[in-house]
């Protein structure tokens, strides 16, 4: 790859300029033809900026072989580290950068046209690696290293700026040399995975200088909308004379003759007849400002990032953003002032009509950095730039508070010539649920139905799917669905009662008590029936085994609070939540979870393929629902692996003290997603990989093909049951809503897919970085089908993928929208007679 570096920085200076030269080395170790046209000085603080009407003068920079940035004081003047020359070499062998007299954009433009022609076309131009961070809106406005790659994006080049972020000036070579090692396997990687869609002209990539920096994630973050604080200037009074170089310039430029001027006292207040005082100022912003901003600001900003010793990305496009969309195509009314009220005509007319008939607006906020670039690229490759006006959600609205976002103060109401219509993409809390339910129901489309406990919930599950098969014993669900008991419990204390109607589980646990082998008995799985993430998920085959489970939450949750008590905390007896990013994972529950429980049979003997060492997995499928209501099972799954080979659990348990199985290793039996890694160490793979048949060869064979049939039936069959059974007071999907599952599936040893759960709203960064592109599929697939027949031409309805029917409309060509159809699986239409209300 032929790479451009810039910078704003100048050639490398250990005061001013410290990691070009590192930065350079380690492309060129990558294997990559490196030219280099750097500004000839630092010019921080430029933005892209050009010099007009000056001539713009290149020298010729001859770097070192090495560089040292921290030389010691009394040997950097001594030591040389490179040198600078009016005109260039005569030799072909002697390496040179360009140095320019002009801004980091000049450097941008004259690199990518006028030097370097006999090494070929440029691939990306690189500005960086800038002297600080970069991250935040206050940094980025003004940065030169964001100008540089700019002005290469309007030249239509990919680009790239790299900043970065240190946290003491004391620069130890090593992680400079980390920091540009890191830096370049992300340039990479992100050349690499470009999208095709031209949503994204350059990226602004942040690296915290910290030891192993390349062992920390690397995210895709949003960047912090932050200010300086009101009333604080960046401008400092300071002293000053006439003869300041800056005052002559300006005298210079105001056409004054330097020759036979006597030198002028400064004036004070009112002598000059205006009432100015003549004062000098400099430079001097307040950073704490910015500082502040990010401690005081929600996760997932590139600001939060670097803070946290993360490498943040951030997407960006060349031009300014479009605030206030609800106003465009609308007309400025003039107010008159009193002179002009009787002579000026008034304008009746408020809208103007600049927008195709076919146009809506979008708020696509859906708090996960991973997925939104995702969603926003899908919605780009499936409808034309001037289709939607994208919204952003107000300043004025609080992240933390979990309440619904104004949909009527975000957008301009509906006229004769323009109904305005809506895609909303949010967390579920988020949605204007009596907006959407309301008489706007037929222009709002939104990404979650309002009811669907009767899925998610477990307790609901097991009831809806117990209803079904009790009408339609022929159905998927009787043979693909183990049935279990749901029970609330109070107290521990009370649990023998809570099971007074639980007929099948307590039968089972009184069979148990007079089976002496664990082996022999009927094992079950405990799961909480408002948690996730693998929370209190437990293993017991005896009602001891039971009770000493619910015993040891209740001592915990006791401990806890005698702690918190001697804190001086209040007391809450709740545990704290389950935090993803931390290592030290805790696999109790809250106390708010301490009530609903689900016990199901435990499913044994599982798959066990001796490929990925005989470790108990599950299969991630993303289901989507259009309307009411259509089912399409995305093909790409996900196979999650446990992280231990797995064992039975009656071959390592043994009751403890307290009555539970003590010494069973969850690890080997929970393929929770959360609990998941990387496709790296093999916890993650695509399904369609797993080394197991395509086809089947036998009768008693497992294939990769016939699972996915199963999985197919059985989610038909799922979602029928929710919209048609007896819980339809839990499951209402509504006509302008769609909604994405992830269901969780397990195979057994012979090759049947038992169904698991249900979760709205799945994590999908736990795909991982390898993989992204089957979340990018699926979005892409949403777009098609739940988003481009509404906004396209409602009524329209997409019957199968193969068909590629359907309005293009709003959307872009049929080649687009058949690739996006591609891997979504018809699967059911039940007609509820409320498709498009």
């Amino acid at each position: 790859m032929h790479i451009l570096v810039t910078n704003d920085d100048g050639p490398p200076s250990p005061t001013s300029s410290p990691y070009v030269h590192s930065f350079v080395r380690a492309l060129q170790r990558a294997g990559h033809t490196v030219s280099v046209c750097l500004p000839h000085t630092q010019r921080s603080w430029i933005g892209k900026a050009h010099m007009v009407g000056e001539t713009v003068k290149p020298y010729y920079y001859r770097p070192s072989e090495t560089f040292d940035p921290t030389p010691p004081a009394d040997s950097a003047a001594s030591k040389p580290q490179g040198t600078t020359h009016t005109r260039p070499s005569k030799s072909r062998d002697i390496e040179e950068w360009i140095l320019v007299d002009g801004t980091p954009a000049s450097c941008a433009q004259i690199g990518l046209h006028y030097f370097f022609e006999d090494r070929g076309p440029v691939d990306l131009v690189v500005s960086g690696p800038n002297y600080g961070r970069n991250a935040t809106a206050v940094f980025a406005l003004s940065s030169g290293t964001l100008g540089g790659a700019l002005e290469a994006a309007v030249c239509r080049k990919k680009a790239i700026a790299v900043s970065y972020a240190f946290f003491s000036r004391n620069h130890d070579p090593v992680i400079i040399e980390g920091a540009s090692a890191h830096s370049v396997r992300v340039i990479e990687s992100l050349y690499r995975q470009w999208p095709s869609d031209a949503s994204v002209d350059l990226y602004s990539v942040n690296v915290p200088l910290v030891e192993g920096v390349g062992k920390n994630k690397t995210l895709f973050t949003e960047m912090l909308q932050n200010y300086w604080s009101l009333g604080s200037s960046c401008f400092t009074e300071v002293e000053g004379s006439v003869g300041d170089e800056d005052e002559e310039e300006c005298r210079i430029r105001e056409g004054e003759s330097h020759e036979g001027v006597a030198p002028q006292k400064t004036s004070k207040e009112g002598e000059n007849g205006n009432g100015y005082t003549h004062r000098h100022f400099k430079w001097s912003p307040r950073f704490t400002d910015v500082y502040n901003s990010v401690e005081e600001s929600p996760p997932g900003n590139d600001g939060w990032a670097v803070k946290e010793g993360l490498t943040s990305i951030t997407p960006m496009k060349a031009n300014f953003y479009h605030a206030a969309p609800h106003l465009h195509g609308t007309e400025l009314q003039l107010e008159q002032s009193e002179s002009h009220k009787n002579t000026m005509p008034v304008t009746q007319e408020h809208t103007l009509s600049h927008r195709p008939k076919n146009h809506f607006y979008a708020l696509v906020a859906y708090e996960d950095p991973y997925v939104q670039p995702l969603i926003l690229s899908a919605l780009s490759k499936l409808f034309a730039a001037e289709s939607y006006t994208l919204l952003s959600i107000p300043q004025s609205y609080d992240p933390s508070s979990s309440s619904e976002i104004s949909m009527s103060s975000l957008h301009p109401p509906s006229t004769a010539e323009n109904e305005t219509r809506i895609l909303q993409i949010t967390p579920y809390e988020q949605v204007d649920w009596s907006y959407v339910s309301d008489d706007h129901k037929g222009n709002v489309l939104v990404n979650s139905y309002m009811l669907r406990k009767a899925l998610i919930r477990k307790h609901y599950l097991g009831t809806t799917i117990e209803h079904w098969v009790a009408k339609h014993p022929e159905s998927a669900l009787s043979s693909h669905f183990r049935r279990g008991d749901a029970f609330e419990v109070d107290y521990a204390e009370f649990l023998d009662d809570a099971l007074v109607e639980a007929f099948d589980l307590r039968a089972s646990l009184d069979k148990n008590e007079e089976i002496e082998d664990a082996k022999d008995r009927e094992w079950w799985i405990l799961k909480p029936g408002m948690s996730d993430r693998g929370q209190g998920i437990r293993l017991f085959s005896t009602m001891e085994e039971l009770q000493g489970i619910f015993d040891g939450w209740e001592e915990g949750e006791e401990e806890e609070e005698e702690e918190e008590n001697e804190d001086g905390d209040a007391a809450t007896g709740k545990k704290e939540e389950y935090d993803e990013d931390n290592d030290d994972k805790d696999d109790g529950i809250t106390a708010s979870h301490l009530r609903h429980f689900v016990a199901q049979p435990y499913i044994h003997q599982p798959l066990l393929l001796p490929a990925y060492g005989n470790r108990k997995f599950h299969i991630r499928t993303y289901v989507l629902c259009v309307g009411s209501l259509d089912v399409y099972v995305y093909r790409e799954m996900l196979a999650l692996f446990a992280g231990k080979p797995y064992v039975a659990p009656w071959e390592v348990s043994s009751v403890g003290g307290d009555g539970s199985a003590s010494t069973i290793d969850l690890e080997a039996h929970l393929t929770n997603t959360c609990l998941q890694r990387t496709v790296k160490d093999g916890s993650v793979r695509r399904f369609w990989d797993v080394d197991i048949p395509t086809e089947s060869t036998s009768p008693a064979q497992p294939s990769k093909q016939a699972i996915f049939d199963q999985i197919c039936a059985i989610t038909g069959d799922l979602f029928q049951a929710a919209a048609q059974g007896g819980m339809t007071m839990h499951f209402q999907p509504l006509p302008n809503a769609f909604e994405v599952f992830g269901l969780d599936f397990l195979v057994d040893a012979a090759g049947t897919a038992w169904l698991l759960e249900v979760n709205s709203f799945p994590d999908f960064k736990q795909t991982g970085d390898e993989l992204h592109g089957l979340v990018q599929g699926l979005w892409e697939g949403v777009m098609a089908l739940a988003v481009r027949p509404w906004f396209g031409g409602q009524g329209e309805k997409v019957e199968t993928p193969s068909a590629v029917k359907g309005a293009v409309g709003a959307g872009k060509d049929r080649e687009s929208y058949a690739e996006a159809v591609r891997d979504m699986v018809y699967v059911r239409g039940i007609d509820l007679g409320r498709r498009f209300g």
